[in-house]
């Protein structure tokens, strides 16, 4: 008995070894499941001959998550410590610097991006000083707006860079390559090569080392349907800051390229070949070159940085006819100047609003607000500039008007909002007709912005943005239109617009666009399926409109995605000669060509809030930004319609 059983056991475990090791044999290797998705997808492995052989190996496990906040920290001088990681050939340290902590000189021993994330630096760069600065986008409120900023610098090898931390401290992304030893030593990182090659063949920079720039001030470039990037070279690396809109889809690709992500916000899946990498904020995952991946983005989008090790030429080439797309509008050399900070001026300027340039002036209105968007008419102005910045109230105590637009006589239509009206003034601020005032027998709440078609005719949104919100007379938010005759037409049904907003009609005035600043919100009254669009319109011969359709999906900020909300909060909007559509939002000036394709973003101090074309030739755009106007030159000739 006992040898029968002990015969089964031992051919029973035989057998179930024998099951196990025929199990793990037929199981295809990461590398077949790889090999078998490059046939699937019909992708093409490249190699880039020539790469150094990496001595060091990789901290992060390839095709895995490794989370940033759980690698060891590391102190590189006294008050300064990082978060390293590193590949084959690109290595990345997150530094948090203490308050007037100081890195000091060196000569750098290869090349080296840095960011300044939070806090602020000071950074001697061959011996010349420079300072670098990080802000957060601000909560906008009826007051202020600052949009972000994320300094940074591009050294390259023999380099002499030191650094001081401000005041607050600081903290810095820094990516180097080829990697450091100085800090894998420090890291106690053992059996270290006596020096780490380079790459041979290089590409050439597109950021000037030593200069400093603004990480918002670089234009996106379009990688995939829904996916961006903010594309930086170096010469043996380079940096993709990628911004992916929420629940888009990245195909499965290769590359002959090593690449790091460190996810921002938001989350993404990426497939490989062994199934799903979920990754969230803080979140490292390395690819080795000719690895399949794609991606499923998350509800929240997702930004991330990409590390390329060496520097990809393909990205490179997909940002060249972008920029040019851009620059074609905005030349190369054209920066946002400040023109007024009403702040610092008299008379003085607290929301400006619905620029629009009239016989060499440029008119807009200035709107008191405090942080919670209460208005006060008597507190609010509209003014009158001169081209050199000199203005001067031509009306005030008496209207909190909105957007303006030229009009018949050399006189000025007007949103005066807060009174529930369309009126015609002159440039004296004489109110000489009430253009609008009543629909359906009902006063109107608060018209907002407007635009003035070749008939003589007037497009204007109502949003019902009043001194009394919860008081209104109509029953919803809308556009309408004037017929020169006068009569007033309600063109969209009550709140199908969650806040119809800006306003511009193509300059053979056959097409309308609206924009909604706000939706899916849970403090807004009003959601709608419009969202983070601008929509087209087809006008009819009477001024009505018909065939509407999506026209370009604007751009969302952080915490607007986070709250899986699609308030862009677009509002006053110009259009040039050509139909290209620049629109004022969080983000930033979009601008769209005439068939709704993205071509840039101008990004100034102070988030827009208007824009609108003037100068001598109409081509420098003047956006109104709460107690600033800005201004920067184009190419473009803007339209405004002349009666």
């Amino acid at each position: 008995m006992r040898s029968t059983l002990t015969k089964k056991i031992i051919g029973g475990g035989l057998l179930a070894i024998g099951l196990m090791v025929f199990t793990r044999c037929s199981a295809p290797s990461p590398e077949e499941k790889n090999k078998e998705l490059i046939e699937k997808y019909g992708l093409t492995v490249r190699e880039i001959p020539g790469l150094p052989k990496a001595t060091v190996e990789s901290n992060l496990k390839p095709v895995s998550i490794t989370n940033l906040d759980k690698l060891d920290s590391t102190e590189l001088y006294p008050g300064v410590k990082a978060k390293l990681f590193w590949g084959s050939g690109a290595m990345a340290g997150v530094l948090k610097l203490e308050p007037n902590a100081k890195i000091p000189e060196e000569v750098l021993p290869g090349n080296m991006f840095v960011f300044v994330m939070d806090g602020s630096v000071d950074e001697t760069i061959n011996g010349a000083p420079v300072a670098l600065i990080s802000k957060k986008r601000e909560d906008p409120d009826g007051t202020h707006g600052g949009t972000p900023v994320t300094d940074f610098v591009y050294l390259e090898k023999g380099s002499k860079s030191a650094v001081t931390a401000g005041a607050s401290g600081a903290k810095l992304l820094e990516i180097y390559s080829p990697l450091r030893l100085d800090y894998l030593k420090k890291a106690g990182v053992a059996n270290l090569p006596a020096e780490i090659a380079d790459v041979t063949t290089t590409l050439t920079p597109n950021v000037t080392p030593g200069k400093v720039y603004n990480l918002y001030d670089l234009q996106l470039t379009e990688l995939s349907a829904g996916s961006y990037s903010r594309v930086i070279a170096g010469k043996n690396m380079e940096l993709s800051f990628i911004y992916m809109d929420p629940n888009s889809v990245f195909k499965s690709h290769i590359h002959p390229e090593e690449q790091m992500m460190l996810t921002l916000r938001g989350s993404v899946d990426e497939l490989v070949p062994e199934g799903t990498l979920s990754l969230k904020a803080n979140d490292i995952v390395r690819m080795p070159a000719n690895v399949v991946h794609g991606a499923n983005v998350g509800a929240l989008g997702c930004d991330g940085l990409d590390i390329f090790w060496p520097a990809r030429a393909d990205y490179l080439e997909k940002e060249k006819p972008a920029l040019a797309a851009y620059h074609a509008i905005v030349p190369e050399d054209a920066k946002v100047e400040e023109v007024i900070d009403g702040a610092k001026t008299k008379p003085g300027i607290v929301f400006t609003e619905g620029p629009k340039w009239m016989n060499g002036k440029l008119y807009f209105s200035d709107q008191f607000f405090d942080a919670k968007f209460g208005g006060s008419p008597q507190k609010s102005a509209t003014v009158e500039m001169d081209p050199n910045g000199t203005y001067r109230y031509i009306t005030a105590g008496k209207m909190q008007t909105n957007g303006l637009y030229p009009y018949k006589n050399g006189h000025l239509v007007a949103c005066n909002m807060m009174a529930g009206q369309v009126v015609e003034m002159t440039t004296k601020g004489e109110v000489v007709k009430v253009i609008a005032d009543k629909y359906d027998g009902k006063p109107l709440d608060g018209p907002n912005d407007l635009v003035v078609d070749a008939k003589g005719g007037i497009y204007f949104t109502d949003p019902q943005f009043t001194l009394n919100p919860t008081h209104v007379y109509q029953p919803g938010r809308t556009v309408y239109y004037v017929a020169p005759d006068g009569k007033i037409t309600r063109l969209f049904k009550p709140n199908e617009f969650a806040m119809p907003n800006g306003l511009a009609l193509s300059p053979d005035g056959k097409t309308l666009y609206i924009d909604n600043t706000y939706d899916d919100e849970t403090w807004y009254p009003v959601k709608s399926k419009k969202g983070n669009f601008i929509w087209a319109y087809d006008v009819n011969a009477d001024g009505t409109v018909s065939n509407g359709r999506k026209f370009c999906k604007l751009f969302l900020t952080e915490k607007v995605l986070d709250r899986k909300a699609h308030s862009s909060s677009a509002d006053g909007m110009a259009i040039d000669k050509m139909g290209n559509i620049y629109v004022s939002t969080f983000s930033g000036v979009q601008i769209f060509n005439a068939k709704g394709a993205y071509i840039g973003n101008i990004n100034s101090p102070t988030f827009p809030v208007s824009c609108g074309f003037g100068g001598a030739d109409m081509k420098t755009l003047y956006i109104a930004s709460f107690t600033h106007i800005y201004k920067i030159r184009t190419n473009m000739e803007g339209f405004v319609q002349r009666l």
